[in-house]
């Protein structure tokens, strides 16, 4: 069986060989075929793929910039939303004054008297016309105006103290509707630039304060005012550029104050500006208009709303501004003040008297004195702020309420402790 086997063999090599040949080959080639198959298909699987991953990025890119679009859209109906609600509770306050009328002449005048020119020219009519001005009489005219805005609908206004500085002047309000009413000052503010106005009327349109202690940087805010006293209510919107701002504000008849704590604003607050709004995203007013930086663009300040909303409550219930004393006086501690008097803290207010034997560090019977506070005491916090350089004693304190008391932490003889004050109704000569 095994020479049949190799007989059949030899017979059919040929045959053989070529079958085998043929299954190698055909075997390749169904190998290329299939793995070009193969590599065809996952290129297609992979445009697949891709595309839907386009569309996919296409579509959310489509729904980022519809989305973006319809913020901005939502933010723009919302201010002028708001705009257009706060606008009938903004005034103009216009400033009137009985002003000399001046009126010009000529007076003829010879500097070698009569008898000179007569003598050698015959006549007198050398003479020179020198130009003189004189009095006649007073006229009123408006020479100048500022912002204001309603905070109760029986005529309560709220401005700036230097809007309505000038004794002898008269001041009309003028709404936003063209009526004009005389205005009545019920309080000027001694320490911040803020005084309360009242017309007669009923049912104005006015405006509520909110929280500017809740103010961060960033936020949207809205200033509305009687723009250079001839655009009245002028819009501008910007941001909080800072807070808890310490500023010199000066006018243009060389006056000036220290303002503390006050909003700066990169929204536009030109002059004119000065007693209108600062509204927040909600309409609600976060601040007083009250200066501007000359020497910078888009620097601008305004007075915090928790500070202004105690003197309109404090002139509604008491009939004048009363506020909240601790009774003490004090230096703001530095780091220069630290090393010159080997202090322990950079920061606080230091109990010290004045400059006089009469200005004592504690006002006797007053809260600081009923609470222990001694001279060479350091106040750290009140309510767990920390006075800085940009949060004094004084500013604090001015926000709080008559009756309310209030949490010191102290330095005394070296040894920190917190101790409650009750704060009282400041005198009248403090």
């Amino acid at each position: 069986m095994s020479n049949n086997f190799k007989i059949t063999i030899k017979n059919n090599k040929t045959t053989i060989i070529i079958s085998i040949l043929t299954t190698l080959f055909t075997t390749i080639v169904l190998i290329l075929a299939v793995g070009i198959f193969i590599i065809v298909k996952i290129d297609s699987i992979d445009r697949v793929i891709a595309y839907f991953l386009n569309k996919n990025n296409q579509t959310t890119k489509n729904i980022s910039n519809k989305t973006i679009n319809a913020n901005i859209i939502t933010e723009e109906s919302r201010i002028v939303d708001i705009v257009e609600k706060a606008n009938p509770a903004v005034v103009s306050i216009v400033i009137t004054k009985n002003v000399p009328i001046i009126e010009q002449y000529y007076q003829e005048f010879n500097p070698f008297g009569d008898d000179f020119f007569n003598d050698f020219f015959g006549n007198n009519n050398f003479r020179f016309r020198i130009p003189q001005q004189k009095q006649n009489g007073t006229e009123k005219r408006e020479v100048g105006g500022g912002s204001g805005f309603f905070i109760s609908a029986d005529g309560y206004i709220v401005t700036n103290k230097h809007v309505i500085d000038d004794d002898k002047a008269e001041y009309t309000v003028l709404t936003n509707e063209g009526k004009k009413f005389d205005a009545k000052i019920l309080a000027k503010d001694s320490m911040i630039d803020v005084a309360i106005l009242k017309i007669k009327g009923n049912n104005f349109s006015y405006l509520s304060f909110g929280d500017s202690d809740r103010l961060k940087p960033g936020q949207t805010v809205i200033a509305i005012g009687n723009a250079l006293a001839e655009f009245r209510n002028s819009v501008s919107v910007g941001v909080i550029s800072g807070l808890s701002r310490s500023v010199v504000a000066g006018n243009m008849f060389g006056k000036s104050e220290q303002l503390e704590g006050v909003i700066q604003t990169d929204a536009a607050i030109n002059p004119g500006n000065s007693g209108g709004p600062l509204l927040n995203i909600t309409g609600k007013v976060i601040g007083v208009n009250v200066a501007v930086s000359r020497g910078a663009e888009n620097i601008g300040f305004a007075l915090p709303s928790n500070t202004i909303k105690n003197i309109a409550d404090s002139i509604k219930q008491y009939g004048e501004i009363v506020r909240p004393y601790l009774g003490v006086r004090y230096v703001q501690i530095t780091e220069s003040l630290k090393n010159k008097n080997n202090l322990t803290v950079d920061y606080g207010a230091l109990v010290l008297r004045g400059s006089t034997q009469e200005e004592l560090a504690v006002i006797p019977g007053s809260p600081a004195d009923k609470a222990g506070i001694v001279e060479n005491d350091i106040i750290l916090e009140i309510d767990n702020v920390k006075l800085e350089q940009n949060k004094s004693l004084s500013s604090i304190i001015r926000q709080k309420q008559i009756n309310q008391i209030i949490r010191l932490k102290i330095l005394h003889k070296g040894v920190k402790k917190t101790i409650e004050v009750k704060l009282e109704k400041a005198p009248k000569n403090s």
